[in-house]
């Protein structure tokens, strides 16, 4: 199997995820970054690419650009996928450019700021048959698979109940007050409603969360009830969320999420309550997950270790007690969204064009059910399955 090539939008001087994806190709040297446009800021866009070392003639001035004349190379010169790592609103007029031209497309969630976008992206991908994934990172952590597994052996039972918290502290504004000028500016455009569209908090954080809960659980949400704040002086979007869940199954769960908790950073743990035990994974502790079972001691799983199950083994970068994190997360994404488009391995637990449409789901109906007063919101039934 060839290295890929791969073209960036976004990313340049100054932000943060772009560079995240970069690391984590180079961890695999599976897919090579070969050409961009990182900002919207031609002067800016050409500085990073240099930074990157790529070639002059590479380095974009749009994106529009950067598509028409690399679909216009020969096969063997020309990228086969292109990352989207810009702020929300331009992320469906990119995806569409890119799979209409022909190539696989990573793009940071959510997918859109709509539903119907979404549901538009979808077809398109199947029309042009590319492959296509979204950028929730956490699927990538091995114990995270590996509860995925136990939930679907059965370990625990029937899952009943479902948790799961993200909270962060960047956006109280006793924080932002003593951050950087530049990174604050750099970061907030996710106040901005022309950016981020109409999600704030819930499109950031909370629609990781939802993923989350029903990767592991293997349940989708059918119906929400969300209440949505505000707390940050004058801000237009929300920055704290709380929802009430139903599953597919019947189960219930919570989800939590805020960006104003002083003192949190990354703070994102899951629980799993099955009728016979019940797993509890953290993030910021992800190289163990525990396992509860009705009468029994407690079980502290680690990372690496040869009894867990072949997808979780498969995942690890190092040895059992060397921690693995974020950056190798992300790059089991980048593995198996190469592996789906060489057309090799399981690629299963990558979160696909479903997954995108799925959050953009999650999302409206949650918008919808504050915009209700608080009432439960269902879930698109087309993308429920």
């Amino acid at each position: 199997m060839r290295k890929l090539k791969m073209g960036m939008v976004g990313g340049g001087q100054g932000a943060f995820i772009g560079h995240i994806h970069r690391m984590a190709i180079a961890l695999n040297g599976e897919i090579q970054l070969v050409c961009g446009v990182f900002s919207k800021d031609a002067a800016v866009s050409r500085a990073s690419g240099r930074e990157l070392g790529l070639a002059p003639s590479r380095c974009y001035d749009g994106y529009r650009e950067m598509l028409a004349t690399e679909a216009s190379l020969p096969a063997g010169e020309r990228i086969d996928l292109v990352a989207i790592v810009t702020p929300n609103a331009s992320h469906f007029e990119i995806a569409r450019m890119a799979l209409q031209y022909g190539f696989h497309v990573m793009c940071e969630k959510p997918l859109t700021l709509t539903l119907a976008e979404a549901r538009e992206l979808r077809a398109l991908a199947a029309r042009h048959e590319r492959q296509f994934a979204v950028a929730h990172a956490y699927a990538g952590y091995p114990m995270v698979v590996q509860a995925r597994q136990l939930v679907s052996d059965g370990a625990i039972g029937t899952v009943q109940k479902v948790v799961v918290d993200y909270v962060q502290g960047w956006l109280a504004e006793a924080v932002l007050a003593q951050r950087p000028q530049s990174q604050s500016q750099t970061e907030n455009w996710r106040l901005d409603p022309a950016q981020g569209g109409a999600a704030g908090c819930l499109g950031d954080i909370a629609i990781h969360a939802a993923h989350l809960a029903e990767l592991v659980s293997g349940q989708a949400i059918s119906t929400v009830l969300a209440d949505l704040a505000s707390i940050g002086q004058g801000r237009q979007l929300d920055d704290d969320v709380a929802i009430l869940l139903r599953f597919g199954n019947g189960a219930r769960g919570m989800l939590n999420a805020s960006q104003v908790c002083v003192g949190e950073e990354n703070h994102l743990t899951l629980r799993v309550y099955g009728s016979q035990g019940s797993l509890h994974w953290a993030q910021q502790a992800p190289d163990t997950l525990a396992l509860d079972r009705a009468g029994q001691p407690r079980l502290s799983l680690s990372s690496g270790q040869p009894y867990l199950c072949d997808a979780a083994r498969a995942m690890g970068r190092t040895p059992s007690g060397h921690p693995q994190g974020y950056i190798e997360a992300f790059a089991n994404l980048y593995r198996w969204f190469y592996h789906s488009m060489c057309g090799t391995g399981s690629t299963d637990a990558l979160p696909g064009m479903a997954a995108g449409v799925r959050g953009m789901a999650f999302i409206e109906a949650a918008l919808r059910s504050n915009a209700q007063g608080n009432r439960w919101a269902a879930i698109e039934a087309e993308v429920a399955a």
